[in-house]
Protein backbone atom coordinates (compact mmCIF):
# COMPACT_ATOMS: atom_id res chain seq x y z
CA UNK A 1 0.00 0.00 0.00
CA UNK A 2 2.93 2.67 0.94
CA UNK A 3 4.20 1.36 -2.42
CA UNK A 4 1.21 2.45 -4.16
CA UNK A 5 0.73 5.97 -2.47
CA UNK A 6 4.06 6.55 -3.47
CA UNK A 7 3.54 5.98 -6.77
CA UNK A 8 0.60 8.73 -7.17
CA UNK A 9 2.10 11.70 -9.23
CA UNK A 10 1.54 14.81 -6.84
CA UNK A 11 -1.79 16.98 -7.97
CA UNK A 12 -1.17 19.20 -10.94
CA UNK A 13 -1.46 22.98 -10.33
CA UNK A 14 -3.84 24.84 -12.26
CA UNK A 15 -2.63 26.98 -15.10
CA UNK A 16 -4.28 30.02 -13.64
CA UNK A 17 -1.97 29.61 -10.37
CA UNK A 18 1.34 29.11 -12.59
CA UNK A 19 0.66 31.77 -14.37
CA UNK A 20 -0.57 34.01 -11.40
CA UNK A 21 1.90 37.58 -11.48
CA UNK A 22 4.58 37.98 -9.29
CA UNK A 23 4.67 41.70 -9.66
CA UNK A 24 2.78 44.72 -10.63
CA UNK A 25 4.16 44.92 -14.25
CA UNK A 26 2.88 40.83 -15.09
CA UNK A 27 -0.53 42.06 -13.91
CA UNK A 28 -2.49 41.87 -17.52
CA UNK A 29 -4.61 45.19 -17.75
CA UNK A 30 -6.29 47.68 -14.98
CA UNK A 31 -3.66 50.61 -16.40
CA UNK A 32 -6.08 53.03 -15.16
CA UNK A 33 -5.26 52.09 -11.57
CA UNK A 34 -1.97 50.56 -12.15
CA UNK A 35 -0.25 52.58 -15.28
CA UNK A 36 2.73 55.29 -14.13
CA UNK A 37 1.16 58.20 -11.37
CA UNK A 38 -2.17 56.16 -10.78
CA UNK A 39 -3.92 55.09 -7.86
CA UNK A 40 -2.67 51.50 -6.86
CA UNK A 41 0.82 52.31 -8.66
CA UNK A 42 1.13 55.17 -6.34
CA UNK A 43 -0.33 53.32 -3.22
CA UNK A 44 2.89 50.52 -4.04
CA UNK A 45 5.56 53.00 -4.29
CA UNK A 46 4.34 54.62 -0.82
CA UNK A 47 4.90 51.19 1.22
CA UNK A 48 1.78 52.31 3.19
CA UNK A 49 -1.10 49.71 3.26
CA UNK A 50 -4.17 51.36 3.52
CA UNK A 51 -7.67 49.43 3.45
CA UNK A 52 -9.72 49.10 0.03
CA UNK A 53 -12.44 47.32 -1.55
CA UNK A 54 -11.45 46.12 -5.25
CA UNK A 55 -14.71 45.86 -7.28
CA UNK A 56 -14.94 43.69 -10.81
CA UNK A 57 -16.26 40.98 -12.42
CA UNK A 58 -14.28 37.72 -11.77
CA UNK A 59 -10.75 36.88 -13.30
CA UNK A 60 -9.56 40.10 -13.25
CA UNK A 61 -6.87 40.39 -10.82
CA UNK A 62 -8.33 40.81 -7.10
CA UNK A 63 -7.25 37.64 -5.63
CA UNK A 64 -3.68 38.71 -7.30
CA UNK A 65 -3.45 42.81 -6.41
CA UNK A 66 -3.90 41.46 -2.78
CA UNK A 67 -1.38 38.89 -2.79
CA UNK A 68 0.62 41.48 -4.33
CA UNK A 69 0.35 43.76 -1.64
CA UNK A 70 1.34 41.39 0.95
CA UNK A 71 4.41 41.02 -0.98
CA UNK A 72 5.47 44.39 -1.67
CA UNK A 73 4.57 45.56 2.01
CA UNK A 74 6.17 42.14 3.76
CA UNK A 75 2.98 41.82 5.67
CA UNK A 76 1.33 38.41 6.47
CA UNK A 77 -1.76 37.51 4.32
CA UNK A 78 -4.82 35.99 5.42
CA UNK A 79 -7.02 34.95 3.48
CA UNK A 80 -10.80 34.04 4.03
CA UNK A 81 -13.95 33.44 1.42
CA UNK A 82 -16.99 34.60 2.21
CA UNK A 83 -18.95 31.81 0.80
CA UNK A 84 -17.52 29.62 3.03
CA UNK A 85 -16.43 31.27 6.05
CA UNK A 86 -18.41 32.55 9.30
CA UNK A 87 -17.65 34.23 12.65
CA UNK A 88 -15.73 31.34 13.79
CA UNK A 89 -13.02 32.14 10.67
CA UNK A 90 -13.57 36.05 11.10
CA UNK A 91 -12.07 34.95 14.96
CA UNK A 92 -9.07 32.67 14.11
CA UNK A 93 -8.09 35.34 11.01
CA UNK A 94 -8.22 38.14 13.65
CA UNK A 95 -6.32 35.53 16.12
CA UNK A 96 -3.14 35.43 13.37
CA UNK A 97 -3.15 38.99 12.74
CA UNK A 98 -2.63 39.35 16.59
CA UNK A 99 0.07 36.53 16.50
CA UNK A 100 1.75 38.10 13.65
CA UNK A 101 1.61 41.80 15.26
CA UNK A 102 3.73 39.80 18.14
CA UNK A 103 6.56 39.43 15.91
CA UNK A 104 6.15 42.57 14.60
CA UNK A 105 4.65 41.93 11.30
CA UNK A 106 1.56 43.77 9.72
CA UNK A 107 -1.18 41.22 8.61
CA UNK A 108 -3.17 42.09 5.35
CA UNK A 109 -6.64 40.77 5.81
CA UNK A 110 -8.48 39.43 2.32
CA UNK A 111 -12.11 38.94 2.35
CA UNK A 112 -13.21 37.48 -0.91
CA UNK A 113 -16.92 37.96 -1.98
CA UNK A 114 -17.26 40.17 0.94
CA UNK A 115 -20.73 41.13 -0.56
CA UNK A 116 -21.91 37.80 0.88
CA UNK A 117 -21.06 38.30 4.75
CA UNK A 118 -24.23 39.89 6.38
CA UNK A 119 -24.11 43.31 8.13
CA UNK A 120 -23.18 41.55 11.33
CA UNK A 121 -19.99 39.79 9.68
CA UNK A 122 -19.05 43.01 8.32
CA UNK A 123 -19.04 44.63 11.09
CA UNK A 124 -16.98 42.36 13.22
CA UNK A 125 -14.14 43.86 11.15
CA UNK A 126 -14.25 47.50 11.88
CA UNK A 127 -12.82 47.67 15.25
CA UNK A 128 -9.83 45.97 14.20
CA UNK A 129 -9.41 48.03 11.35
CA UNK A 130 -9.87 51.46 13.52
CA UNK A 131 -7.27 49.65 15.71
CA UNK A 132 -4.80 49.21 12.74
CA UNK A 133 -4.17 45.46 13.75
CA UNK A 134 -4.98 44.34 10.09
CA UNK A 135 -5.28 46.46 6.69
CA UNK A 136 -8.31 45.28 5.16
CA UNK A 137 -8.98 44.29 1.22
CA UNK A 138 -12.29 43.37 0.48
CA UNK A 139 -13.36 41.90 -3.24
CA UNK A 140 -16.49 41.66 -4.68
CA UNK A 141 -18.32 42.08 -8.18
CA UNK A 142 -21.26 43.50 -6.33
CA UNK A 143 -21.73 47.58 -6.14
CA UNK A 144 -20.23 47.90 -3.02
CA UNK A 145 -23.09 51.23 -2.88
CA UNK A 146 -25.08 48.48 -2.24
CA UNK A 147 -24.06 45.55 -0.85
CA UNK A 148 -20.97 46.83 1.68
CA UNK A 149 -22.18 48.53 4.85
CA UNK A 150 -21.72 51.92 5.03
CA UNK A 151 -19.44 51.97 7.82
CA UNK A 152 -17.12 49.83 6.38
CA UNK A 153 -17.69 51.39 3.18
CA UNK A 154 -16.29 54.67 5.15
CA UNK A 155 -12.99 53.47 5.84
CA UNK A 156 -11.84 51.53 3.05
CA UNK A 157 -10.83 52.94 -0.94
CA UNK A 158 -12.89 51.91 -3.59
CA UNK A 159 -11.05 50.59 -6.93
CA UNK A 160 -12.80 49.51 -10.03
CA UNK A 161 -11.45 46.79 -11.87
CA UNK A 162 -12.49 46.47 -15.33
CA UNK A 163 -12.75 43.20 -18.04
CA UNK A 164 -9.32 42.74 -19.44
CA UNK A 165 -9.70 44.16 -23.27
CA UNK A 166 -8.79 42.28 -26.19
CA UNK A 167 -5.25 43.52 -26.88
CA UNK A 168 -4.36 42.40 -23.07
CA UNK A 169 -6.39 39.40 -23.55
CA UNK A 170 -4.52 37.82 -26.80
CA UNK A 171 -0.82 38.87 -24.86
CA UNK A 172 -2.10 37.09 -22.28
CA UNK A 173 -3.13 33.97 -24.18
CA UNK A 174 0.41 33.75 -26.23
CA UNK A 175 1.48 33.75 -22.59
CA UNK A 176 -0.60 30.67 -21.46
CA UNK A 177 -0.01 29.08 -24.69
CA UNK A 178 3.85 29.00 -24.27
CA UNK A 179 3.32 28.47 -20.62
CA UNK A 180 0.89 25.17 -21.19
CA UNK A 181 1.68 24.15 -24.72
CA UNK A 182 4.50 25.74 -26.58
CA UNK A 183 4.55 22.61 -29.26
CA UNK A 184 0.46 23.36 -30.00
CA UNK A 185 -0.07 25.48 -32.67
CA UNK A 186 -3.26 27.54 -32.73
CA UNK A 187 -5.05 29.18 -35.94
CA UNK A 188 -6.11 32.84 -35.71
CA UNK A 189 -9.51 32.11 -35.64
CA UNK A 190 -9.43 29.67 -32.85
CA UNK A 191 -7.24 31.60 -30.87
CA UNK A 192 -10.08 34.18 -31.03
CA UNK A 193 -12.85 32.18 -30.57
CA UNK A 194 -11.21 31.23 -27.25
CA UNK A 195 -10.76 34.72 -26.43
CA UNK A 196 -14.33 35.16 -27.29
CA UNK A 197 -15.35 32.54 -24.46
CA UNK A 198 -13.26 34.16 -21.49
CA UNK A 199 -15.02 36.95 -22.28
CA UNK A 200 -12.74 39.62 -20.13
CA UNK A 201 -11.97 36.73 -18.15
CA UNK A 202 -8.46 35.92 -17.58
CA UNK A 203 -8.92 33.22 -15.30
CA UNK A 204 -11.42 31.31 -17.47
CA UNK A 205 -9.00 32.10 -20.47
CA UNK A 206 -6.76 30.03 -18.48
CA UNK A 207 -8.71 27.11 -17.86
CA UNK A 208 -9.81 27.03 -21.88
CA UNK A 209 -5.89 27.00 -22.99
CA UNK A 210 -5.43 23.91 -20.77
CA UNK A 211 -9.16 22.31 -21.50
CA UNK A 212 -7.97 23.02 -25.77
CA UNK A 213 -4.61 21.21 -25.00
CA UNK A 214 -6.04 18.29 -23.22
CA UNK A 215 -8.29 17.94 -26.12
CA UNK A 216 -5.70 18.25 -28.58
CA UNK A 217 -3.67 16.13 -27.38
CA UNK A 218 -6.56 13.58 -26.82
CA UNK A 219 -7.55 13.83 -30.67
CA UNK A 220 -3.68 14.18 -32.20
CA UNK A 221 -4.98 17.54 -33.12
CA UNK A 222 -2.85 20.14 -34.49
CA UNK A 223 -2.84 22.72 -35.41
CA UNK A 224 -6.22 23.35 -33.33
CA UNK A 225 -8.93 25.26 -35.88
CA UNK A 226 -12.26 26.98 -34.78
CA UNK A 227 -14.21 24.31 -35.65
CA UNK A 228 -12.17 21.98 -33.42
CA UNK A 229 -12.67 24.22 -30.56
CA UNK A 230 -16.64 24.44 -31.39
CA UNK A 231 -16.42 20.57 -30.96
CA UNK A 232 -14.03 20.16 -27.92
CA UNK A 233 -15.24 22.83 -25.92
CA UNK A 234 -18.70 22.92 -24.17
CA UNK A 235 -19.90 26.64 -24.57
CA UNK A 236 -19.80 28.55 -21.36
CA UNK A 237 -22.39 31.44 -21.26
CA UNK A 238 -21.18 35.29 -21.05
CA UNK A 239 -20.72 36.88 -18.17
CA UNK A 240 -24.22 37.52 -16.65
CA UNK A 241 -25.46 37.18 -13.45
CA UNK A 242 -28.97 36.70 -13.12
CA UNK A 243 -29.83 38.43 -10.09
CA UNK A 244 -26.58 41.11 -9.76
CA UNK A 245 -25.49 44.16 -11.28
CA UNK A 246 -24.50 42.97 -14.42
CA UNK A 247 -28.24 42.05 -15.22
CA UNK A 248 -29.18 45.41 -14.13
CA UNK A 249 -26.65 47.07 -15.92
CA UNK A 250 -27.20 45.29 -19.11
CA UNK A 251 -31.16 45.86 -19.06
CA UNK A 252 -30.94 49.56 -18.50
CA UNK A 253 -28.45 49.68 -21.70
CA UNK A 254 -31.24 48.08 -23.83
CA UNK A 255 -33.87 50.08 -22.49
CA UNK A 256 -31.62 53.49 -23.01
CA UNK A 257 -30.97 52.30 -26.34
CA UNK A 258 -34.30 52.00 -27.60
CA UNK A 259 -34.96 55.34 -25.75
CA UNK A 260 -32.42 56.76 -27.74
CA UNK A 261 -33.97 55.55 -31.35
CA UNK A 262 -30.54 53.30 -31.94
CA UNK A 263 -31.80 49.94 -33.38
CA UNK A 264 -28.50 48.61 -33.61
CA UNK A 265 -27.57 49.31 -30.18
CA UNK A 266 -30.75 48.02 -29.11
CA UNK A 267 -30.38 44.80 -30.73
CA UNK A 268 -26.79 44.12 -29.56
CA UNK A 269 -28.14 44.63 -26.04
CA UNK A 270 -30.85 42.23 -26.49
CA UNK A 271 -29.01 39.59 -27.84
CA UNK A 272 -26.28 39.95 -24.83
CA UNK A 273 -28.73 39.39 -22.58
CA UNK A 274 -30.20 36.42 -24.54
CA UNK A 275 -26.68 35.02 -25.25
CA UNK A 276 -26.29 35.72 -21.00
CA UNK A 277 -29.07 33.28 -20.52
CA UNK A 278 -31.51 35.96 -19.79
CA UNK A 279 -34.96 34.82 -19.43
CA UNK A 280 -37.19 35.44 -23.00
CA UNK A 281 -40.48 36.36 -21.25
CA UNK A 282 -38.32 38.48 -18.65
CA UNK A 283 -37.20 40.04 -21.44
CA UNK A 284 -41.13 40.52 -23.44
CA UNK A 285 -42.22 42.69 -20.46
CA UNK A 286 -39.30 44.86 -20.46
CA UNK A 287 -40.15 45.78 -24.01
CA UNK A 288 -43.99 46.21 -23.22
CA UNK A 289 -42.82 48.68 -20.46
CA UNK A 290 -40.46 50.44 -22.85
CA UNK A 291 -43.40 50.30 -25.61
CA UNK A 292 -45.64 52.63 -23.08
CA UNK A 293 -42.90 54.47 -21.10
CA UNK A 294 -41.19 55.60 -24.20
CA UNK A 295 -43.15 55.72 -27.14
CA UNK A 296 -46.76 55.93 -25.87
CA UNK A 297 -49.42 57.34 -28.14
CA UNK A 298 -47.10 58.74 -29.92
CA UNK A 299 -47.09 55.19 -32.25
CA UNK A 300 -49.94 53.18 -30.27
CA UNK A 301 -48.33 50.19 -32.61
CA UNK A 302 -45.71 49.60 -30.28
CA UNK A 303 -47.38 48.10 -27.28
CA UNK A 304 -49.40 45.53 -29.93
CA UNK A 305 -46.36 44.56 -31.52
CA UNK A 306 -44.87 44.36 -28.42
CA UNK A 307 -47.31 42.20 -27.00
CA UNK A 308 -47.78 39.86 -30.73
CA UNK A 309 -43.72 39.32 -29.69
CA UNK A 310 -44.18 38.03 -26.29
CA UNK A 311 -47.46 35.48 -27.70
CA UNK A 312 -44.80 34.60 -30.57
CA UNK A 313 -42.50 33.38 -28.30
CA UNK A 314 -44.90 31.43 -25.69
CA UNK A 315 -46.08 29.65 -28.92
CA UNK A 316 -42.66 29.36 -30.52
CA UNK A 317 -40.54 29.30 -28.09
CA UNK A 318 -36.57 29.75 -29.01
CA UNK A 319 -35.41 30.30 -31.63
CA UNK A 320 -38.22 31.27 -33.86
CA UNK A 321 -39.85 33.44 -30.70
CA UNK A 322 -36.27 35.59 -30.09
CA UNK A 323 -36.69 36.96 -33.65
CA UNK A 324 -40.53 38.42 -32.99
CA UNK A 325 -38.68 39.39 -29.51
CA UNK A 326 -35.42 41.44 -31.91
CA UNK A 327 -38.47 42.76 -34.59
CA UNK A 328 -40.05 44.28 -31.91
CA UNK A 329 -37.00 45.62 -30.11
CA UNK A 330 -35.84 47.11 -33.62
CA UNK A 331 -39.82 48.96 -34.04
CA UNK A 332 -39.53 50.23 -30.94
CA UNK A 333 -36.28 51.56 -31.32
CA UNK A 334 -37.20 53.37 -34.74
CA UNK A 335 -40.73 54.91 -33.60
CA UNK A 336 -41.92 58.01 -32.59
CA UNK A 337 -41.22 58.88 -29.02
CA UNK A 338 -43.23 60.21 -26.02
CA UNK A 339 -43.57 59.79 -22.34
CA UNK A 340 -46.80 61.90 -22.20
CA UNK A 341 -48.68 58.90 -21.09
CA UNK A 342 -46.12 57.93 -18.83
CA UNK A 343 -45.87 61.50 -17.00
CA UNK A 344 -49.39 62.06 -16.98
CA UNK A 345 -49.99 59.07 -15.33
CA UNK A 346 -47.15 59.02 -12.20
CA UNK A 347 -48.75 62.48 -11.85
CA UNK A 348 -52.22 61.39 -12.05
CA UNK A 349 -51.05 58.65 -9.38
CA UNK A 350 -49.04 60.89 -6.73
CA UNK A 351 -52.39 63.41 -6.84
CA UNK A 352 -54.35 60.72 -5.62
CA UNK A 353 -52.25 59.75 -2.84
CA UNK A 354 -52.04 63.38 -2.29
CA UNK A 355 -55.17 64.69 -1.75
CA UNK A 356 -57.47 61.18 -1.16
CA UNK A 357 -60.82 60.57 -2.38
CA UNK A 358 -62.90 63.09 -3.60
CA UNK A 359 -67.05 62.64 -4.15
CA UNK A 360 -68.36 61.71 -7.34
CA UNK A 361 -69.74 64.58 -8.75
CA UNK A 362 -73.80 63.27 -8.57
CA UNK A 363 -74.14 64.16 -12.61
CA UNK A 364 -72.16 61.30 -13.38
CA UNK A 365 -73.53 58.94 -10.52
CA UNK A 366 -75.41 56.18 -11.80
CA UNK A 367 -79.08 55.30 -11.07
CA UNK A 368 -80.00 52.13 -10.88
CA UNK A 369 -82.60 52.34 -8.57
CA UNK A 370 -85.06 54.77 -8.41
CA UNK A 371 -84.28 56.07 -4.86
CA UNK A 372 -81.03 57.28 -6.76
CA UNK A 373 -82.79 59.05 -9.59
CA UNK A 374 -85.12 60.96 -6.90
CA UNK A 375 -81.77 62.14 -4.53
CA UNK A 376 -80.03 63.34 -7.84
CA UNK A 377 -78.25 60.55 -9.04
CA UNK A 378 -77.30 60.60 -12.73
CA UNK A 379 -79.44 64.01 -13.11
CA UNK A 380 -78.34 66.91 -15.81
CA UNK A 381 -76.22 64.35 -17.29
CA UNK A 382 -75.23 64.73 -20.85
CA UNK A 383 -75.23 61.68 -23.26
CA UNK A 384 -72.19 62.58 -25.45
CA UNK A 385 -73.31 60.51 -28.40
CA UNK A 386 -76.12 63.00 -28.82
CA UNK A 387 -74.17 66.35 -28.74
CA UNK A 388 -72.64 67.75 -32.24
CA UNK A 389 -69.23 65.68 -32.91
CA UNK A 390 -70.15 63.35 -30.28
CA UNK A 391 -69.09 65.94 -27.35
CA UNK A 392 -70.51 67.71 -24.15
CA UNK A 393 -68.68 70.47 -25.00
CA UNK A 394 -68.10 72.47 -21.32
CA UNK A 395 -69.51 69.67 -19.59
CA UNK A 396 -67.20 68.45 -16.81
CA UNK A 397 -66.26 65.26 -15.68
CA UNK A 398 -63.61 66.35 -12.51
CA UNK A 399 -64.76 66.10 -8.86
CA UNK A 400 -66.42 69.53 -7.85
CA UNK A 401 -64.02 72.21 -6.88
CA UNK A 402 -61.18 70.11 -9.05
CA UNK A 403 -59.51 72.53 -11.35
CA UNK A 404 -58.40 70.54 -14.57
CA UNK A 405 -55.25 69.22 -14.16
CA UNK A 406 -53.22 68.93 -17.39
CA UNK A 407 -51.61 65.93 -16.78
CA UNK A 408 -51.54 64.76 -20.68
CA UNK A 409 -49.54 66.91 -22.41
CA UNK A 410 -49.49 65.76 -26.03
CA UNK A 411 -45.49 65.66 -27.84
CA UNK A 412 -45.96 67.10 -31.57
CA UNK A 413 -45.07 63.75 -31.86
CA UNK A 414 -46.20 60.98 -34.57
CA UNK A 415 -49.75 59.86 -33.84
CA UNK A 416 -49.65 62.05 -30.80
CA UNK A 417 -49.21 65.13 -32.74
CA UNK A 418 -52.80 64.40 -34.27
CA UNK A 419 -54.37 64.26 -30.41
CA UNK A 420 -52.99 66.98 -29.05
CA UNK A 421 -54.51 68.74 -32.16
CA UNK A 422 -57.89 67.54 -31.49
CA UNK A 423 -57.65 68.05 -27.92
CA UNK A 424 -56.54 71.80 -28.83
CA UNK A 425 -60.33 71.80 -30.51
CA UNK A 426 -61.96 70.36 -27.61
CA UNK A 427 -60.83 72.53 -25.69
CA UNK A 428 -61.93 75.59 -28.02
CA UNK A 429 -64.87 74.24 -28.13
CA UNK A 430 -65.39 74.62 -24.04
CA UNK A 431 -64.53 77.98 -23.82
CA UNK A 432 -66.86 79.07 -26.38
CA UNK A 433 -68.83 77.66 -24.51
CA UNK A 434 -67.81 78.93 -20.71
CA UNK A 435 -66.94 81.87 -22.44
CA UNK A 436 -62.94 81.64 -21.56
CA UNK A 437 -59.90 81.41 -23.09
CA UNK A 438 -59.06 77.60 -24.09
CA UNK A 439 -55.33 77.42 -21.90
CA UNK A 440 -52.71 77.03 -24.73
CA UNK A 441 -52.03 73.09 -25.05
CA UNK A 442 -47.70 71.81 -24.84
CA UNK A 443 -48.43 71.07 -28.97
CA UNK A 444 -50.02 74.38 -29.26
CA UNK A 445 -46.67 76.00 -27.50
CA UNK A 446 -43.99 73.75 -29.13
CA UNK A 447 -45.89 74.94 -32.53
CA UNK A 448 -47.04 78.12 -32.08
CA UNK A 449 -50.58 77.05 -31.92
CA UNK A 450 -53.02 75.56 -34.26
CA UNK A 451 -55.32 76.96 -36.34
CA UNK A 452 -58.75 77.64 -35.70
CA UNK A 453 -61.43 75.16 -36.82
CA UNK A 454 -62.59 71.55 -36.48
CA UNK A 455 -59.69 68.74 -37.15
CA UNK A 456 -60.28 66.95 -40.55
CA UNK A 457 -62.00 64.09 -39.37
CA UNK A 458 -61.02 61.59 -41.90
CA UNK A 459 -56.87 62.49 -41.41
CA UNK A 460 -56.76 64.08 -37.73
CA UNK A 461 -59.18 62.66 -35.40
CA UNK A 462 -57.05 59.62 -33.88
CA UNK A 463 -60.34 58.53 -32.34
Amino acid sequence: MTDLFEALEPPRVPLAERMRPATLDDVAGQLHLLGPGKPLRLAFASGKPHSMILWGPPGVGKTTLARLMAKGFDAEFVALSAVFSGVKEIREAIQQAQAAKARGRHTILFVDEVHRFNKSQQDAFLPFVEQGLVTFIGATTENPSFEVNSALLSRAAVYVLESLDATAMAALFERARQTACPQLEVEDDARERLIGFADGDARRLMNLVEQIQVAAETAGVNPVTADFVDQALSRNLRRFDKGGEAFYDQISALHKSVRGSNPDASLYWLCRMLDGGADPHYLGRRLVRMAVEDIGLADPRALEICLNACSTYERLGSPEGELALAQATIFLACAAKSNAVYKAYNAARKFVADQGSKPVPMHLRNAPTRLMKELGYGKAYRYAHDEPDAYAAGESYLPEGMAAPGWYQPTPRGMEAKIGEKLAYLRRLDAAVSGATPPASHTDRRRGGVEAGKPNAAEDDPS
